[in-house]
């Protein structure tokens, strides 16, 4: 999965365009890199995970490798108060905090659904659902130092550019991707996706930022009778500078091309390779993944996952249309990690061969990312509230931490050296 982008951590590895597509293609891209040294680590600065606890509306600070150790935990909804009243007043906005709370959030509030910090590790940068809104957080004294409140009632997965100095994030109710300054909250930009954007990506140079529609997920209209009123679900690719459109890549097609009628066109995670070339995505409703060549245009391979025989077949009861919500990749491309969310397990996949590893047990694991030094898978388990790493080499589990209620998107990040949490006010 994307990963944060500030100076010594890891890059994302989107890609350049394909040469020969140059009119009408944009490149792929990465979601792996070289883990961050010594040398490459900004001067007064650790590396450390961020780990975002939708329910509570906190965050974790992690240790990046070895026991994954909690650091500190961050307030990121200081003003609560504020917000609540403000939506009290808006028929309009309190209708759409309680439907997120009763749809997406499963019935309870969603305070923080992604974040990222600074390259300069002063702050977190985080996306606030219920609250429809960014925020920059003072990592020293918790206080909030900009507000960007999204178009429409909900915001989503975020991205950072490769310089880390603009964060994108998902506005899923208006259609919308805004891009903003990071340091200032301050909009540079903007364009038009599918239905509910979901997911956003930076290519590797910072030129192209590629953002996956998902559609509607929070209907009853599971069945495949129903897939048409999931609305316009597509993959598109912006110029990061300009926020023209250069691409749309509708995987219905790719899809049916394949012989996969079956499955939902709509790109959950994705993981790219280091050489850009082949993108790896999840689907709705299915326990698997599929393998798309970029430069091709077509999906090239499937991979369906083992299904646990305890999940329970309705579909209407699977999170948001997720069966299995979360990849990463190792550093060196050579293998994948999967997160099976409704059937409580994660696994590491071979790439070449696409064999999966030993299943290891874990409860309703949520995101997927890598550890700061490469050797390690790291999930989220939102069943147990806990954050799990699995050894890339063995598949097998090294370490796991408690956190806060529903631990979802876990990102690599920055902070100060000596930083153990916010001051006490």
């Amino acid at each position: 999965m994307p990963a944060a982008r500030t100076r010594g951590a890891r890059r994302l590895l989107l890609g350049a365009l394909a040469a020969a597509l140059a009119l009408t293609v944009t490149g792929g891209g990465a979601v792996v890199a070289a883990p961050a040294t010594d040398s490459a680590r900004p001067a007064g600065l650790r590396e450390v995970m961020f780990v975002g606890n939708n329910w509570d509306g906190t965050a974790d600070v992690i240790e990046s490798t070895g026991d994954f150790a909690r650091i500190g935990r961050i307030n990121v909804i200081p003003d609560r108060e504020a917000r609540m009243w403000e939506i009290g007043l808006n028929p309009l906005k309190l209708a759409f905090f309680l439907g997120i709370r009763q749809g997406p959030g499963e019935g309870h509030d969603q305070f923080v659904d992604d974040m990222y910090a600074t390259p300069d590790g002063s702050a977190m940068v985080v996306s606030r659902p219920s609250f429809a809104d960014v925020v920059s957080i003072d990592l020293r004294t918790g206080r909030i130092n900009w507000r960007f409140p999204v178009s429409g009632f909900r915001s989503d997965h975020m991205a950072v550019s490769p310089d880390g100095t603009r964060v994108a994030v998902s506005a899923s109710t208006s259609n919308t991707v805004h891009v903003l300054d990071i340091t200032t909250g301050r909009q540079v930009g903007s364009f038009a996706t599918g239905d509910k954007p979901h997911e956003n990506v930076f290519s590797a140079d910072g030129r192209y930022l590629w953002n996956m529609a998902i559609g509607e997920v929070t209907t009853a209209l599971d069945d495949p009778f129903w897939d048409w009123t999931k609305g316009d679900r597509r993959i598109t690719v912006v110029d990061a500078r300009t926020f023209e459109r250069v691409r749309v890549i509708d995987m219905r097609a790719r899809l049916d091309a394949f012989g996969r009628k079956d499955l939902s066109d709509a790109v959950r995670p994705v993981a790219f390779t280091p050489d850009e070339s082949k993108l790896y995505f999840q689907v709705s409703f299915f326990h698997g993944f599929l393998e798309y060549d970029v430069a091709g245009d077509r999906i090239t391979r499937v991979k369906t996952l083992p299904a646990n025989p305890a999940t329970d077949p309705d579909r209407t009861t699977w999170v948001n249309d997720s069966r299995h919500h979360g990849m990463s990749m190792s550093p060196d491309g050579k293998r994948l990690c999967v997160a099976a969310t409704m059937d409580d397990y994660a696994t590491v996949v071979d790439r070449e061969t696409l064999t999966e590893g030993p299943l290891v047990e874990a409860s309703k694991p949520y995101w997927a990312t890598v550890s700061g030094d490469g050797r390690s898978c790291v999930i989220s388990e939102s069943g147990t509230d806990r954050v799990t790493a699995i050894d890339f080499a063995t598949g097998r589990r090294v370490a796991s931490v408690a956190v806060g209620d529903h631990p979802q998107r876990v990102r690599l990040a920055h902070v100060p050296a000596d930083w153990t949490g916010p001051a006490a006010r």
